[in-house]
């Protein structure tokens, strides 16, 4: 055999050698997370060759189909508290969870000028429509929720509010303009430490319950390599400057 021919058999055999190691895992993310994550998911596509299938939505959501035997692998919540019950039910794997972001909470606006660098606008007439997520179902509702109790406006902002399944759907609300101000994520409206539109106040942290993200392996991917591997990756130089690019703490 010539030098040419071990060099193909070589390289084919390591072609069915990835092609065996690699793999596909199944992510729930939510929905405050999402744009962050595409960009992980093809870097980690990219150095791994392992392969992302991204579910997005609201961690109260996936919380009910994880446990009615929901597909999902791996979980990225939008809280600690949801990793950390279904680890304590069984249905995650002991010892994998992780925190793998710090949340920042934003009153923004489509209009430029409209929210002020304090939040003031929260305590005038100028709009009719104020959206957060639903507090029951998402981290960032809870906190929008805290943060107008500590600022003494939640009896009178009540009337105003205009709820969101999901930080998404939320989101949707104000840059539609179908609301004029609403909470949602930094990392929504951030990008590369700058608000790209309109205007927004970012709200102080003391003003609520951190919100602290966690990761899980789910039971469906204790024997999946990728899985362990994307857990791994999040903590990963790359993907931190992406984490941190999007607005988040770490």
């Amino acid at each position: 055999m010539t030098f040419s021919h071990v060099c193909l058999a070589f390289m084919a055999w390591a072609c069915l050698l990835t092609s065996a190691q690699a793999a596909e895992v199944s992510v729930a993310v939510a929905a405050n997370f999402a744009a962050p994550m595409q960009k992980i998911a093809a870097a980690f596509e990219q150095d791994t060759g392992h392969k992302v299938s991204l579910s997005v939505g609201s961690t109260g959501r996936f919380y009910a189909q994880i446990k009615n035997g929901a597909p999902f692998q791996v979980l990225l919540a939008a809280d600690d508290e949801t990793p950390a019950k279904l680890e304590k039910e069984g249905a995650a794997l002991k010892g994998s969870r992780l925190t793998y972001a710090v949340g920042r909470l934003v009153l923004w606006s489509q209009q430029a000028g409209l929210v002020d660098d304090k939040g003031e606008v929260l305590k005038s007439e100028r709009f009719d429509k104020l959206a957060m997520a639903d507090p029951k179902l998402a981290p960032y509702g809870l906190a929008a929720m805290e943060t107008l109790t500590q600022l003494g406006l939640l009896d009178k902002l009540k009337p105003k509010f205009v709820q969101g399944e999901n930080i998404a759907q939320t989101f949707q609300f104000v840059s539609t303009q179908n609301t004029q101000l609403g909470f949602v994520a930094l990392s929504q409206v951030q990008s590369e430490g700058k608000i790209t539109q309109g205007s927004a106040w970012v709200v102080p942290a003391h003003l609520h319950t951190p919100i602290r993200q966690d990761a899980i392996i789910l039971n469906k991917g204790k024997d999946v390599p990728a899985a362990a591997a994307l857990l791994q990756y999040l903590r990963s130089e790359r993907a931190r400057a992406i984490i941190r690019a999007h607005g988040y703490e770490l």
